[in-house]
């Protein structure tokens, strides 16, 4: 039987799959009490069918399961209140921020996926471990790596609907539970960061604002007097540099 294992590249994304196609499937199968699934395991693996089903889903859905559950989602929210607060329109345009924030998110999560290759994706690719074994071992730097993110209000107000019990550590935390409550914190940090960015370019637009009014220049829009002196104040201040090294910080 034509398995996926004759390609590498593709065993690197069925286990990836496996993991956010899954485990959450599985993970409500068991919270419910209901009959498992059936995969159509054979020998630990699953059939050529269901790993054509993960391929085809991963490349439709996978782009947005990875995104949700990455240091992705703060960083573009951050760039985003940046450039809006600059008012500099499509500037930078939304493939830069979009690339710096992909590569930023490469950076902070290379530990993270170096612990899943070790731990997964080499034992899995070596023969030493079936597929949903690799699935097990792949969820806990991922699910280690989200709940260090965050905050337990959330965790906990996620648990509580779904009625799970006190558990002792973060790998009995049920992966539905998990992900929702990352996506909550990482877009309320996204949210006071990008307060703090927009504050300073408020008040210079209020100060030009005070300025042309004082000075009765009535037609000439404050938002274009204003853009040069936050382009300024932002480059002479290093404000990339500070922005990226405080974003990369915030990943405790």
């Amino acid at each position: 039987m034509i398995t996926l294992k004759k390609y590498p590249w593709a065993k690197v994304v069925a286990v990836i799959g496996l993991l956010l196609l899954l485990l959450p499937l599985s993970s409500f199968a068991q919270a419910a009490g209901s009959t498992p699934i059936d995969l159509g395991m054979e020998d630990g693996d699953l059939s050529v069918a269901v790993q054509a089903l993960i391929l085809v889903t991963i490349l439709s859905f996978g782009s947005a399961f990875i995104t949700m559950m990455t240091s992705f989602t703060r960083i573009v929210v951050v760039f985003f209140f940046l450039r809006m607060g600059l008012g500099t329109q499509q500037s930078p345009p939304n493939k830069v921020l979009i690339g710096l924030a992909l590569f930023l998110t490469i950076f902070i999560m290379m530990p993270t996926f170096k612990a899943v290759n070790e731990a997964a994706v080499q034992p899995y690719l070596n023969d030493e471990i079936t597929q949903m074994e690799a699935l097990g071992e792949a969820s806990v730097p991922i699910k280690e790596f989200m709940v260090k993110q965050t905050r337990e209000k959330e965790l906990l107000f996620f648990m509580d609907l779904v009625e799970v019990e006190t558990v002792q550590n973060f790998e009995d935390i049920p992966f539905y539970v998990v992900v929702p409550s990352f996506i909550m914190s990482e877009l309320r940090i996204a949210f006071q960061i990008g307060f703090m960015i927009y504050l300073p370019f408020v008040v210079i637009d209020l100060v030009v604002a005070s300025v042309l009014l004082s000075m009765g220049i009535m037609f000439l829009p404050p938002v274009l007097v204003s853009l040069p002196f936050k382009i300024l104040v932002f480059v002479l201040t290093d404000g990339w540099y500070l922005l990226v090294q405080s974003l990369v910080e915030s990943f405790n």
